[in-house]
């Protein structure tokens, strides 16, 4: 008896394949504030041609990873103090109920993992890596909340990360850190603990200080 492929087996499309690198390039802060892309250069890059990069333009600018103005630019979000505001409130709510409703499953081999995390994160520090610190960053920050099961709500804070990466890069790149945020280690303490409170203030703090930079 054949058995047929099922969908989320077949390769991805082009559009998806696409969409899943800008995707990342922007959340990891690869790519500049305010910075212009053309369907014609998105192809061009990717070896697609105009549909997929269109395609895969329209989902990012769905989701808030790009702009598209009156005239039809497409560019990396350039954020206001206001809007960087909204996002800062928008993570102290969002993400210390999912590392609460993640604690119950925190068991050694996460807080473990939290701390080989940690590692790279220090490489990255030493090497004064922008895009390494913010994409170790987040990597920290996703594998605690994915033991929330709470899709939605993830999915929802990493649509706030997108809209933040190409501004936090910038930050990064100018505020020269010497080590790895203390809240980590906080967090970690609170995991091992299995202290709630002391959790959700940990990861209240540690989302709320860099934007509290930016604003500065």
């Amino acid at each position: 008896m054949l058995i047929q492929n099922r969908p989320q087996d077949a390769a991805p499309s082009a559009h998806d394949r696409v969409y899943r690198t800008l995707r990342s390039q922007i959340m990891h802060g690869e790519l500049p504030p305010g910075q212009a892309l053309t369907l014609r250069g998105i192809g061009k890059q990717f070896g697609v041609s105009m549909t997929p990069a269109r395609e895969a333009a329209r989902r990012l600018v769905a989701e808030g990873a790009l702009t598209l103005s009156s005239s039809g630019r497409v560019t990396t979000p350039e954020l206001t103090n206001e809007r960087i505001e909204e996002l800062s409130a928008v993570r102290a709510l969002l993400e210390p109920e999912l590392a609460g409703r993640a604690l119950p499953r925190a068991h050694m081999a996460l807080i473990e993992r939290l701390r080989a995390i940690n590692g790279t994160l220090a490489e990255a520090v030493a090497k004064h890596d922008a895009v390494g610190y913010i994409r170790a960053n987040l990597e920290f920050h996703r594998t605690l909340y994915l033991r929330a099961q709470a899709p939605a709500m993830l999915a929802m804070a990493e649509t706030v990360w997108l809209q933040l990466g190409p501004t936090m890069a910038r930050l990064y790149s100018q505020v020269r850190r010497n080590e790895v945020p203390q809240q980590h280690m906080a967090i970690l303490a609170a995991l091992r603990a299995g202290d709630e409170p002391g959790l959700r203030l940990a990861v209240r703090t540690d989302v709320t200080q860099g934007l509290r930079m930016l604003l500065a």
